[in-house]
């Protein structure tokens, strides 16, 4: 029997543990040129190339060319995509099931966890104007200035100050942590899902709103939805007008759910006060983009806000390395993202082990398993 192949698309495993976890099941892997710093790599013609005949792709986020129809009808044997990430916005996730190939993904709480507390630090730095009281001080500036005063989240009982409302785009996992992180304010937080339970606001503490209401009112707007058909570019500039002059919006999720020059303009005529960003929608965010030249109004991060010691990619790789041998194995992985196609799947796939050596295929992670 052949050995499988396995087409690492986008590799970040720097020691390179997982890939001879995978070689040790008796697979090949095809490894390509992106790479978790710099997420360009190959092109459509050489992914299709490289993926030629692959039991599976695995990696993680990639930009030069996402895991299009293409790619992946470039293998008939093809079997599962596996992201590293939390995020599947990069694949062709309706040709994967139209395909009949399951993708999954690693929403590992390492990640999502640290997206919601680095929300959080984002929004503190920029209503306290934390960047500002530093260089203020470091240039030599007098010891206090009245420009440099911040905001106060919490409501107050002795003068009756209401507290500022934040606004939740998205009441997903991420959603629900910032919702709970923000509890001991004391203030009001609204947020706009249409695919959460009553039931899920009422236990995370959050009042539900209508997307315009929570723009017209909120004081930050948050966003934590998944990039699809719907979420893209669903603030743009008719949703920006919206705002308040005095808003704040962060945009943690994915840069396709902002329309960026929309952005940009917006707060370079003062339309809402400041943004803070962690995504983009082309990445590396290019060096002449405006977005750059807006100083101390956009406080801006390289897609690392998940990055911290103990989370990152590292579980992720894990995680959807267990995936890949699962799904070589016949089995269905535990972190499907397209659950709709696992009946077709199974009719496919289902019991039909392509590994060589299936000891170590069960080997890999044994007795260890990442939650959601």
């Amino acid at each position: 029997m052949a050995a499988p192949r396995v087409f690492v698309f986008a590799p970040a495993d720097r020691e390179g543990d997982t890939h001879r976890q995978l070689e040790s099941a008796g697979c090949q892997l095809i490894v390509g040129k992106a790479s978790w710093e710099t997420p360009l790599g190959d092109n459509e013609d050489e992914m299709v190339s490289m993926a030629r005949g692959a039991d599976a792709l695995i990696g993680s986020s990639i930009r030069s060319s996402p895991i299009t129809r293409r790619i992946m009808e470039s293998s008939g044997k093809l079997r599962i995509v596996a992201k590293y990430t939390i995020g599947v916005d990069d694949v062709d996730v309706e040709a994967a099931t139209d395909l009949g190939v399951l993708v999954t993904h690693s929403p590992t709480e390492s990640n999502w966890g640290a997206v919601a507390e680095g929300t959080i630090a984002m929004m503190l730095c920029l209503l306290k104007r934390l960047r500002e009281r530093d260089t203020h001080l470091k240039v030599g500036g007098s010891w206090r200035d009245e420009h440099l005063e911040g905001l106060y989240l919490g409501r107050r009982t002795d003068d009756e100050y209401p507290g500022l409302i934040i606004g939740l785009v998205g009441l997903g996992r991420i959603g629900r942590r910032v919702g709970r992180l923000l509890q001991p304010w004391d203030l009001r937080v609204v947020a706009c899902d249409p695919y959460v339970s009553d039931e899920i606001f009422a236990s995370s503490g959050v009042e539900r709103a209508e997307y315009h209401t929570l723009l017209r009112t909120a004081d930050v707007v948050s966003f934590h939805v998944t990039l699809t058909r719907e979420t893209r570019h669903m603030l743009g500039a008719e949703q920006l007008a919206l705002m308040k002059r005095s808003a704040v919006l962060l945009n943690t999720s994915r840069g396709g759910v902002v329309d960026e020059p929309a952005l940009a303009g917006a707060v370079e005529k003062g339309q809402i006060a400041a943004a803070g960003l962690d995504v983009f929608e082309a990445e590396p965010l290019a060096l002449d983009s405006p977005l750059r030249r807006l100083g101390d109004k956009v406080l801006l991060s390289p897609h690392m806000i998940a990055y911290n010691v103990g989370s990152g990619l590292k579980p992720g790789i894990a995680w959807s390395t267990r995936s890949v041998l699962s799904a070589l194995r016949g089995e269905v992985p535990d972190n499907v993202f397209n659950t709709e196609v696992i009946p077709r799947w199974r009719e496919r796939f289902g019991g039909q082990s392509v590994l060589v050596n299936p000891v170590g295929g069960h080997g890999v992670g044994a007795g260890s398993r990442s939650t959601d």
